[in-house]
């Protein structure tokens, strides 16, 4: 059986779960999963439901007849094949822990994606990213030559049909331009736990402030440095005799894994832009499983 999933997002309003669920039944699928939130403040709906098609529905067909149950609640709406890989590039400049981090989930399928090229302005990583059968670009960038350096990445997007731009550590700072082109598609790792000791060296100020907690924040890029809205965030506890290296090393695993969680919810579409913030369902039973071990 074809196993999909619905996003929803809409006014919050009585009969919404009632509708979704009628509609479910009517149409063979069976619910397996199921999330939703209703936001007080805002009074926005959210929903995301997994489900198998018994009778062999396809996504079009489920498309198409939604949308007049939809039309009674102003939704938008998508349906989608989760076995369908999403089109990913990663770019990356000369830390290359988060790239590392993701090639290895990516080839144990832990990270179920189709990374499609890895773009970097350097060329730290081409071989090893060569050696997993990815393309490599590098596409310097230097203050002269910066929106041609953003063309030639935008090519790179068009000819692959990338829907997920991945910033693992690439220290280049993006165009509003290009943050709006592919607004809520580029998600990003900052070394630090946002919107605390932002710019350019955040473990020396927390060094320097004498914190027990550094952490990372994997968000959207917007045109505001560092803004967008917050995706995943953790910590990990320091002491008072742990050095400014130290920090650098632990906040190494930490960016890691909050990349990786970051990413996962966003392929799974567990994701919904709310303002300037997010809300992030929990993951779908089975999802974190990997193809294989080791």
């Amino acid at each position: 059986m074809s196993k999909y999933a619905l996003t929803v997002a809409c006014r919050s309003t009585r009969g919404i779960v009632a509708a979704i669920a009628a509609y479910m039944v009517e149409h063979g699928c069976n619910i397996t999963d199921s999330a939703q939130f209703d936001d007080m403040e805002t009074g926005n709906f959210f929903m995301r439901v997994s489900f198998t098609s018994e009778e062999g529905a396809d996504l079009a067909t489920l498309h198409e007849g939604f949308a007049e149950t939809a039309a009674g609640f102003d939704m938008t709406y998508d349906f989608h094949d989760e076995a369908q890989k999403m089109k990913v590039i990663i770019m990356v400049s000369r830390f290359g822990h988060c790239l590392n981090d993701l090639l290895y989930r990516w080839r144990i399928g832990a990270l179920p994606i189709d990374i499609v090229a890895v773009i970097s302005n350097h060329m730290d990583y081409q071989k090893v990213v060569v050696n997993h059968d990815i393309p490599f670009h590098c596409i310097k960038v230097t203050k002269a030559n910066k929106p041609q350096a953003e063309a030639a990445i935008m090519q790179v997007v068009e000819d692959t049909e990338a829907e997920l731009i991945v910033l693992a550590r690439y220290m280049q700072i993006l165009s509003d331009e290009m943050c709006q082109k592919m607004s809520g598609r580029i998600i990003n790792i900052h070394h630090s736990f946002l919107p605390s000791f932002k710019g350019a060296n955040p473990y020396k100020q927390a060094f320097q402030r004498g914190v027990k907690l550094i952490g990372a924040t994997s968000h959207y890029v917007t045109a505001d440095l560092d803004e967008g809205p917050i995706i995943e965030q953790d910590t990990v506890r320091v002491t008072h005799a742990q050095s400014p290296e130290d920090y650098v090393s632990l906040g190494r695993d930490v960016e890691s894994a909050v990349l990786a969680r970051a990413i996962h919810a966003h392929i799974h579409r567990r994701v919904f832009l709310n303002g300037n913030k997010t809300v992030v369902f929990p993951a779908s039973p089975g999802s974190y499983a990997s193809e294989r071990m080791g």
